[in-house]
């Protein structure tokens, strides 16, 4: 039996669906990260305005 050009076109799903998961996981993870840096600005912002106002 002769293959065909078009016989193995499951790898192309396979990579583009993996390419497709993988830039997905990795915008969530910029985005989480950029989400926790804020959180962290926001956190010593109100410790340093705490602190301002003990002395």
């Amino acid at each position: 039996m002769e293959t065909g050009p078009f016989d193995n076109l499951g790898w192309i799903e396979i990579i583009f669906s993996g390419a497709v998961a993988l830039g997905i996981g990795f915008w969530q993870l910029w985005s989480v990260n950029k989400e926790i840096a804020k959180d962290k600005e926001k956190a010593a912002a109100k410790s340093v305005k705490q602190e301002s106002e003990e002395e």
